[in-house]
């Protein structure tokens, strides 16, 4: 199930991050990599902002669907 289908104030652990390898790469460097807790903070617009490894991360909602849960 990708992150776009969590609401706001739920936590979840990633499972897997899916699309190509400068995406994954992308997305790894800034902290989401297997068995990581994400806390959605927020829902605008399809964008998501979530708390992961205690940073805010502002994610567009093409971003957001390539992190599954």
């Amino acid at each position: 199930m990708p992150l776009t289908l969590i609401g706001k104030g739920r936590s979840v652990k990633v499972r897997k991050v899916s699309g190509p390898e400068d995406v994954r790469r992308f997305l790894g460097n800034l902290g989401f990599t297997a068995g990581a807790d994400v806390e959605v903070l927020n829902v605008l617009s399809g964008s998501l902002i979530v708390r992961i490894r205690d940073s805010r991360v502002a994610l567009n909602e093409d971003m957001a669907r390539r992190i599954l849960i």
